[in-house]
């Protein structure tokens, strides 16, 4: 495997580690996927009794699926870009009050090989997660390696930022 990705059942028993810890806190999840392309869901379902945490995944990689299906303002698509905290932030926000769950992770990026420029190049991913009375939490990162390792990094990103989300003593 290229890049810094993390083996495929690294990621797994992350996910399970993600579920165990929502399960405890009674929390409920959805996602808001662009460039990993429901991976992140994927990798939660592939736990045994995930349907008690994951409530459902959208996958919205075209614009006008972020609008439709997430709330996204088509102002911020056209101002901002679909790849942008503004829009990650919107996709997050707009699943949790859409699903009517306690957190959400969007993501939302440029896997390559094509895609990139100089102010947005290829590995650049935003994520950003909402829980509920809780405020938005946002991360950028730039991720090395072919598609599937960008994809791949950004997977284990996003299921880092639900445990973290998800844990008891967040601070807000």
């Amino acid at each position: 495997m290229s890049g810094d990705a993390l083996p495929v059942d690294d990621l797994v028993r992350k996910a399970a580690h993600v579920l165990d810890v929502c399960r405890q806190a009674g929390l409920r999840v959805a996602t808001a996927e662009s460039c990993t392309g429901g991976l992140v869901a994927g990798f939660l379902t592939e736990v045994p009794g995930s349907s008690d945490v994951l409530d459902r995944g959208y996958v919205t990689y075209a614009n006008r699926a972020k609008v439709e299906m997430l709330g996204v303002r088509e102002d911020s698509l056209a101002r901002f870009g679909a790849v942008s905290e503004v829009v990650a932030r919107e996709m997050a926000e707009g699943a949790l009050e859409r699903s009517g769950v306690d957190l959400a992770i969007a993501i939302t990026g440029i896997a390559g090989p094509g895609g990139g420029t100089p102010e947005k190049p290829v590995g650049l991913v935003h994520f950003a997660c909402a829980r509920r009375g809780f405020p938005t939490r946002h991360e950028r990162r730039v991720f090395r390696g072919d598609r599937r390792a960008v994809r791949l990094q950004a997977a284990a990103l996003a299921l880092d930022l639900l445990l973290e989300m998800a844990q008891p003593t967040m601070a807000a």
